[in-house]
């Protein structure tokens, strides 16, 4: 029992690492000794939904969770912009003054044929503030000490979005994405396609591969 596969349904709030110490903490209480614990993919603090951990002699499969897809229900708050693509960035409102009112409030149409382009294999840059290691350094770090330096861009695959509910400013998709994917970069670039600039005020991960956060356990019942 103590190499497990452990599904958990992350709160808002706290990071992944966050949520692997307080499993280890649990762990430990459990069997009376440490036991290893280690993540398959981190979910921003501000994101909910399902986190994979292992633990024991599971972790040495980490790898193996890392190639799966991934299935996200975002929010896209369209008309403004954030220094880190989500809430906890500095918010700019996107100026109109140059935008007619239809390219300021896009209409569901606009929206969608927007959206169909991004469907499929493209190349997308994933974000400064992210755990990307830049020459041994997290990306993140470097971003906050407002240094210079380039992330390569990468090749990803977005298999489906669904537009889920569309009242403006407020855009809510559910995407279908190979791993390596990062909605905050998605949302970003469908922002900049639409003209209007966008960001993600919520974001909840609700499958991994087979595995679906309707079998994880919340953090407070583990």
């Amino acid at each position: 029992m103590e190499d497990q596969i452990i599904l958990i349904d992350k709160p808002s709030g706290i990071s992944s690492f966050g949520v692997v110490a307080k499993v280890r903490a649990r762990l430990k209480e459990t069997y009376g000794h440490k036991i290893k614990v280690g993540h398959t993919g981190t979910l921003d603090p501000f994101a909910t939904g399902l986190l994979i951990l292992l633990s024991g002699k599971m972790t040495k499969k980490s790898a193996e969770f890392l190639k799966l897809d991934k299935t996200y229900e975002a929010t896209l708050k369209l008309g403004y912009t954030s220094t880190t693509g989500d809430p906890e960035g500095e918010i700019t409102e996107v100026n109109p003054s140059r935008m007619s009112p239809q390219e300021c409030h896009p209409n569901l149409d606009k929206i969608s044929s927007i959206i169909k382009s991004f469907v499929g294999t493209i190349t997308q840059t994933p974000p400064r503030f992210s755990a990307i290691k830049i020459n041994g350094q997290r990306a993140y770090k470097l971003a906050r000490q407002n240094q210079n330096f380039e992330i390569p861009s990468r090749e990803i695959t977005i298999y489906s979005i669904e537009i889920l509910h569309y009242d403006y400013p407020d855009l809510t998709i559910r995407c279908h994405v190979s791993s390596g994917t990062y909605i905050r970069t998605l949302a970003e670039d469908i922002g900049k396609a639409l003209g209007t600039g966008a960001y993600l005020t919520a974001l909840r991960r609700t499958t991994i591969g087979n595995y679906n956060v309707l079998d994880a356990t919340t953090l407070d019942k583990f």
